[in-house]
């Protein structure tokens, strides 16, 4: 506050100062709704031509198709109900022979 101002001026510049702000905040609201806006537009009429490899096209009909899956679900199932039951056990002489397997399998590769 100056010296020498009344309490209404300083009120008055204060609720100015606030509608200003309120423009400011809904320019920047707009602008953001624009962008989107034109964002997508632009993907839409960008025209980009993709290649994708023959490799990439084998991934992908792979992950589509049912047939070829890799996971047996009944086992999953036996699995999870043995985990559920408390039945299920752990062999961790296999896991330890299997494990130190790899591991010298990949270290073979690397010397070689």
């Amino acid at each position: 506050m100056k010296i020498g101002q009344s309490l209404e001026n300083l009120s008055s510049q204060a609720s100015s100062s606030t509608s200003a702000s309120q423009r400011t905040a809904q320019q920047g609201a707009n602008a953001a709704v624009t962008a989107k806006t034109s964002a997508t537009q632009s993907t839409r009429s960008a025209g980009v031509s993709v290649t994708m490899s023959t490799q990439t096209r084998g991934l992908e009909r792979a992950a589509r198709s049912d047939s070829a899956s890799d996971v047996d679900a009944k086992k999953v199932a036996a699995v999870k109900a043995a985990i559920q039951d408390g039945s299920y056990k752990v062999n961790a002489e296999a896991i330890a022979d299997n494990l130190l397997s790899s591991s010298q399998e990949m270290l073979s590769r690397r010397v070689n």
